[in-house]
């Protein structure tokens, strides 16, 4: 005869293992770390006090470098801003894809939303997603109506959530879009777009100077708006039109508003950051604040912002389950198309460190920029010489996620970005402006290039050559002496790497022989 106690205590375990096991998705869902990405625009290797700036004091980004992983090698994958992003959200180079250049305004969705995409991959492992900022990576399929809801757009590639300038600060549309629709807009007074020519009537930055409280210096000098005259022509929108000055508060009170609405379980934010890309407005209470004119103030604002949001991160308990990664989309630039002083008020400041060249450029300084994780109580204090890059995240968060996704070009790297390793990628292929350089070990080789050596307008040497280049990062950071000529052997060894990845179509077939 059966015991009906022993009956009853095998029937609490199973039904236990039962609960247990019909659990086990959301349990495992909501034991995983939040993962919030921070992503600023055109902040230079220099640009932080925690990379060696002396100017300029960031004490909110220098808590993350300095109380988690600093990356002396992290690296964007582009030297322009929408290649960058590609590569950031798909683990792709941006090269593998002949549309992903810096886009006009009015752009086709740059990412296709059968991709295998950063937020589409947490989304399946029970992430709640958003992205807040800056976009610039094409919306709908080139024919926009900005008075519906523009799709396909972040919300068609993973993104339950979004709230985004179009493009960039200083093109059109300039309005913010929250999944999809334009916020704001009335419906009596319908937005128009043009990229090449104006709507009759509507001022100009070139033609009407006069309406200017900041000047174009070059290739911004179409639609005026605040006072700013942009890149492409806009009419109408005007309720909907963003306020410069309010941008940086705005992302970053959508931000905390995310992370308040979803502490509860797990989630994902790309917080694109419009700092310190051109035209540089710091809200009035940064005015001044460096000393060195709108490019200065702006970094300072944000630096004030990333602490904002550390701050809503411990004010919700979420510090020490999340994990925070700092970069930014490609290296420096001063005078981008309008004069703010950037220049005259530099100063000692370098925002490339002791890098050269710098936004556009294939040189160290178009690519090497700031790169940290922190995560507090998980993640030890410590700089890192490992070789990643921004194409590396995918793959190290879809391991630490429990994804079985990975991208073509991306590593898995999650040990180096927790500082456990420092045995980081050996191999990275460099680009600017389409043209592509390659980074192994502590070599980098550029092909030779036609074309100008110093983009005139922006004041920054490109990198292009007639003849290879060849550095050793670990002797001359400064890529100031060319071993090219002297250093045949490791010149064709990088050459043949360099080929084997990007073909010899890429290369002057008879470059290739190294005569």
């Amino acid at each position: 005869m059966s015991n009906p106690n022993i009956t009853l205590i095998l029937a609490g375990i199973f039904g236990l293992f039962v609960r247990c096991s019909s659990a086990d998705p959301r349990s495992a869902a909501e034991s995983k770390p939040n993962i919030v990405v921070i992503y600023l625009d055109d902040l230079g290797y220099g640009d932080m006090s925690a990379y060696g700036a002396k100017s300029l004091k960031t004490p909110h980004m220098d808590r993350l470098a300095n109380e988690g992983v600093r990356f002396t090698n992290g690296y964007a994958s582009s030297a322009t801003c929408s290649p960058s992003r590609y590569a950031l959200l798909t683990g792709r180079y941006p090269w593998r894809n002949a549309d992903a250049k810096i886009l006009p305004g009015t752009a086709p969705l740059l990412i296709g939303t059968d991709e295998l995409t950063l937020p589409k991959m947490l989304k399946e492992q029970g992430y709640t997603t958003a992205v807040v900022g800056k976009w610039h990576l094409g919306l709908g399929d080139g024919m926009v109506d900005w008075n519906q809801r523009v799709s396909p757009g972040p919300n068609e590639i993973g993104f339950d959530y979004s709230y985004i300038m179009a493009a960039t600060q200083d093109r059109v549309p300039t309005v913010y879009l929250e999944n999809g629709l334009v916020e704001g807009l009335d419906s009596t007074d319908p937005i128009l777009v043009d990229y090449g020519k104006n709507f009759e009537g509507e001022p100009t930055g070139k033609d009407n100077p006069e309406l200017l409280r900041i000047r174009w210096h070059h290739g911004h000098n179409n639609s005026i708006v605040n006072g700013i005259p942009r890149i492409g022509y806009m009419k109408g929108g005007e309720r909907a039109k963003w306020v410069d000055e309010d941008m940086a508060d705005r992302f970053l009170e959508k931000s905390k508003s995310f992370i308040g609405q979803h502490a509860d379980k797990p989630f994902f934010l790309y917080y694109a950051l419009q700092q310190p890309h051109v035209p540089r407005t710091p809200h009035p209470r940064f005015e001044g604040s460096s000393g060195m004119g709108p490019r200065g103030d702006v970094i300072l604002e944000a630096d004030w912002c990333v602490g904002e949001l550390l701050q809503t991160l411990e004010k919700e308990g979420l510090l020490e389950n999340t994990l925070v990664i700092f970069t930014s989309d490609n290296g420096p630039v001063l005078n981008d198309g309008y004069y703010d002083d950037a220049v005259e008020l530099l100063g000692s400041h370098k925002p490339a460190g002791p890098l050269r060249g710098g936004k556009y450029s294939l040189f160290e300084a178009g690519t090497r920029v700031p790169f940290m994780a922190y995560w507090k109580g998980t993640i030890a204090p410590k700089v890192s010489g490992a070789l990643i890059s921004q194409i590396d995240l995918l793959n190290s968060l879809a391991q630490l996620a429990g994804s079985e996704y990975r991208s073509e070009d991306g590593e898995e790297l999650l040990d180096v970005l927790m500082g456990k390793s420092d045995q980081g990628r050996e191999t990275l292929v460099l680009e600017a402006t389409t043209r592509t350089a390659l980074r192994h070990q502590n070599w980098v080789m550029i092909p030779p290039y036609k074309g100008p050596t110093i983009n005139q307008m922006v004041n920054i040497e490109l990198g292009n050559d007639g003849d290879f280049q060849l550095y050793d990062l670990d002797s001359d950071i400064g890529q100031q002496r060319n071993l090219a000529s002297e250093n045949k052997a490791k010149l064709q060894e990088m050459v043949t790497l360099f080929v084997s990845i990007r073909g010899d179509r890429y290369l002057d077939t008879e470059a290739l022989e190294l005569k």
